[in-house]
């Protein structure tokens, strides 16, 4: 008898852990990504950071989660490079008040962007979907937020990604950064870039993107970008910005992998670098 009662409070609390785990609903789960490939150097992925930073401390984005219908979203932050370069900054955060938000923002400024070979736009989208899969949180809204200054050419195409997801109930949104500015080796950015995350990342119920001029109007843009995600109110038009009002053509969706072949051939080559150590010019956009 004694045996028995032992065998089953063994069993029990061999169980309890699942029993216990509580799944918390909130309004949206929301995915952050950041590109820090090559072609964004120290100052322009600090640029991106402190966006992020400034967003979650301004009283707009707590007033816009407040009025969401449970009052909660839950957020995680993640830096990426190539497919095998994806680095988590701040894992999953409930918030639902100023305390949580302020939380959140001062996570995100206890460490530097690192930076990263290639870019995996596509990796960052399988990233992000494994993440929320696995998370504690439920939502009906799961939303993937992207934002680089470049086409992917790492992993597999990014419209395949983009399919998968959206086959699977995502919403991929995205920030496309446009500058003229050449990387440190030379590398000019896609012509477009806005057209190209048109066209072959974003997707899903309500999938928008927000364009930001430069690096230095990021702040801008991811401001409006996340009150209008967790709002729930995506734009009619996702163009904020166009570089020109003459007729542009859009890129197609491989041309990052078009580019690579073109100036590089079938390189691999991916690691981390501090980006507090980074010299330019560089070797790898």
């Amino acid at each position: 008898m004694k045996f028995f009662l032992l065998s089953s409070v063994l069993a029990w609390i061999g169980c309890a852990p699942a029993a216990f785990t509580q799944t918390i609903e909130v309004d949206l789960q929301l995915a952050l990504g950041s590109d820090v490939s090559r072609s964004v150097d120290e100052e322009e992925a600090a640029l991106q950071r402190q966006g992020y930073i400034r967003a979650f401390t301004h009283p707009a984005i707590a007033d816009a989660i407040s009025h969401g219908p449970l009052g909660r979203i839950a957020v995680m932050y993640f830096e990426w490079g190539g497919e095998n370069n994806i680095r988590p900054v701040v894992d999953w955060s409930l918030i639902q008040d100023k305390k949580s938000m302020l939380a959140f923002a001062a996570k995100l400024s206890t460490d530097v962007p690192m930076s990263a070979r290639r870019t995996g736009i596509s990796g960052a989208i399988k990233y992000a979907i494994a993440s929320i899969e696995k998370n504690r949180f439920s939502s009906r809204r799961k939303v993937i937020d992207l934002s680089g200054d470049g086409a992917n050419n790492s992993g597999v195409l990014v419209s395949l990604a983009r399919d998968e997801a959206i086959q699977q109930g995502f919403t991929i949104n995205g920030l496309p950064i446009v500058n003229n500015r050449a990387s440190g080796s030379g590398w000019q950015q896609v012509e477009n870039l806005d057209l190209y995350y048109r066209d072959c990342v974003i997707g899903g119920p309500g999938a928008f993107y927000v364009v930001a001029r430069d690096f230095k109007d990021f702040g801008r843009a991811i401001m409006r970008k996340l009150i209008l995600e967790i709002a729930n109110v995506p734009p009619s038009e996702g163009l904020f910005f166009r570089a020109s009002f003459r007729p542009r053509k859009a890129p197609p969706c491989n041309i990052g992998e078009i580019r690579r072949r073109q100036r590089w051939g079938d390189w691999d080559d991916d690691d981390w670098v501090p980006m507090r150590r980074l010299q330019r010019p560089g070797k790898n956009p």
